[in-house]
């Protein structure tokens, strides 16, 4: 990929970026900063080069969600104009009034269902608007949408300072340095099945948790209750015995007449639900991450989103303090240590949840690969 820096001159030039700002809000408060933050390396050089910033972005999964919200925070940060739907008659106002080092900021990109179905004539009108294309959004790199993917091949198109960075940073951890430790936590084992195959040859323990746990419980014979699991059943599990990998030797259940308890995974009943890896589990977690030089690690262990954090977040504590090359990504794990405020104490955050795994199973994404191909 092009970088954004290897444009001689961009003063005065009109520049669509594609940013990653889809951040929890609630009540019209910006519940997290992490993208957001992420996001001003790239925009702060265009403003300092004097670029005219055409800045889009998508917020939720609901096309009437806006980006208002992460406009007055971002406004803290950079100064940053509004200019509405990027459709509307106020966009093109703002943007024919707009001065060198200026940026204007779209509402919600996919409020128009044009941008997810890639649509040609939305594309074109992405493309109208500017001299060049930055795409910096790694969050949204494995999605084939109008302003990630097809622009690109209307404009010259190069990548942003934190794109790039993502993409140097989840090569290195795809070589890791021996003793190496992949973390695979939540749920949807069918997606994540060659990724698990991949990184049992790469890595030298695997430690599975979360619901994917459970889906290999069942496939060993083991009585899984009312937990999660998948739809289909796991069959011919290549790696389901393989001494590369770990699971949880004590999980917390709830249910049933014990209520919520502690025990093995061989003592779950019919009417128990497992909702997260127990303390044992932690400690044996613990040995492993004290010797480790690289841990890589998406998803977290437990119901999460039911308030079960307990072995995601010590952990997390265990990782951020460890002496290896630590890389985490994935939506839970990242609001784990954001809301822990341990950040900074890991080599490197990803900003992204599927696109992360995409990459570390492909070695890249529909976006990159795009981008990668052009001139």
């Amino acid at each position: 990929m092009k970088s954004i820096i290897e444009v001689k001159d961009l003063r005065g030039k009109y520049v669509l970026l594609r940013s990653s700002l889809n951040e929890p809000v609630q009540e019209g408060e910006v519940l997290s900063k992490f993208r957001l933050l992420r996001s001003l390396p790239t925009l702060r050089y265009l403003h300092e080069q004097g670029a005219k910033v055409l800045l889009t972005a998508h917020i939720g999964r609901k096309p009437e969600e806006t980006l208002k919200p992460i406009f007055e925070e971002m406004n803290k940060h950079l100064p940053v104009q509004w200019g509405g739907l990027i459709t509307g008659s106020e966009w093109s106002e703002r943007r024919g009034l707009m001065g060198e080092g200026d940026i204007l900021m779209a509402e919600n990109i996919r409020q128009d269902p044009r941008e997810k179905a890639n649509a040609p004539d939305f594309v074109a009108h992405l493309a109208a608007q500017a001299d060049l294309y930055v795409n910096d959004a790694f969050a949204a790199a494995h999605r084939k949408q109008a302003s990630t993917y097809g622009i690109a091949s209307e404009l010259p198109a190069y990548a942003g300072l934190t794109l790039i960075e993502e993409v140097q940073e989840l090569k290195k951890v795809m070589e890791p340095k021996s003793p190496s430790l992949f973390f695979l936590g939540g749920a949807k084992f069918d997606t994540k099945m060659p990724l698990v195959e991949k990184y049992i040859g790469l890595y030298d323990k695997v430690f599975i948790g979360g619901a994917l746990a459970n889906d290999l419980f069942k496939a060993r014979g083991l009585e899984v209750g009312e937990s999660l699991v998948a739809d289909e059943p796991l069959k011919d599990v290549p790696f389901l015995h393989s001494e590369k990998l770990l699971l949880p030797i004590d999980v917390i259940v709830d249910g049933g007449e014990d209520g919520r308890t502690v025990k093995s995974p061989e003592q779950v009943k019919p009417d128990e639900k497992i909702l997260d890896a127990g303390p044992m589990t932690i400690d044996l977690l613990a040995t492993y991450i004290e010797k480790a030089k690289t841990i890589l690690w998406n998803g977290p262990f437990g119901a999460y989103e039911m308030g079960y954090t307990q072995a995601t977040e010590i952990t997390a504590r265990h990782v951020a303090v460890s002496e290896a090359h630590t890389v985490i990504g994935g939506g839970d794990t990242v609001a784990a240590v954001d809301k822990l405020q341990i950040n900074d104490l890991f080599s490197f955050v990803s900003t992204g949840g599927g696109a992360t795994l995409d990459f570390l199973e492909n070695g890249t994404t529909p976006v990159i690969e795009r981008l990668s191909e052009r001139e």
